[in-house]
């Protein structure tokens, strides 16, 4: 794994996971919110990838 890789890891993927644990608890509707929220983030990430790489 290369430094970017680790970083990316420490700063966006874990506190990323322990957000959504912890809404997805808080949510009294079996996680709906949670869903929805994951959902957003995955849409919004092929977005702005498709947008980064001007669609190659």
């Amino acid at each position: 794994m290369s430094v970017a890789s680790i970083i990316f890891f420490l700063v966006f993927l874990i506190p990323l996971i322990g957000l959504l644990i912890w809404v997805m608890r808080q949510d009294k509707r079996k996680g709906k919110i949670g869903l929805y929220v994951l959902s957003f983030i995955v849409v919004f990430g092929v977005w702005f990838m498709y947008l980064m790489t001007k669609g190659k």
